[in-house]
């Protein structure tokens, strides 16, 4: 006999689940999941984020008393082109296999413009802005010490 109950139970192990209205993960076209490696990858880019932006926090203020507030929004405007590189940078990294695309042009692109743009304004200097954009650098080194360090609390 079949029970009105019979939808909240679950699946078999390697069966699809079927859902209230009778239909099934594969029609409702669900996403896989993740593979345990690509969910490792996501972990690291959003630690990799995190810690950029404790660095970007951290060196901001110190720039400003230690330069000036111009100096540290020059800073400020590289640090965020090194957020938005290293962000295309994953998507590049997680589209390895898939597609192929122009990602890597534009991420150099960003730089790029902005360090021209600072060559020809007088309020932009390019010291600070190639500086603040290689912070994301400090988020990797930051990650390998701690890695290196704690090897266990990784596994």
């Amino acid at each position: 006999m079949n029970s009105p109950d019979n939808h909240l139970k679950p699946a078999a192990a390697g069966s699809e689940t079927e859902h209230v209205s009778g239909a099934t993960d594969s029609d409702l076209n669900l996403p896989p999941e993740p593979s345990p490696s690509m969910v490792e990858y996501y972990q690291l880019q959003q630690e990799l984020w995190f810690t950029s932006i404790i660095l970007i926090g951290i060196i901001f203020p110190t720039v400003w008393f230690a330069y000036s507030l111009n100096v540290a929004l020059n800073y400020i405007v590289g640090a965020s082109i090194g957020v938005v590189y290293i962000r295309l940078l994953g998507k590049k990294v997680e589209g390895i296999g898939r597609q192929k695309s122009i990602l890597s042009n534009i991420r150099f692109a960003l730089l790029i413009g902005v360090l021209v743009i600072a060559t020809r304004l007088q309020e932009l200097e390019i010291l600070p802005i190639f500086l603040g954009f290689l912070t994301y650098k400090g988020a990797i080194i930051i990650y390998m010490l701690r890695s290196f360090m704690l090897p266990e609390s990784k596994q």
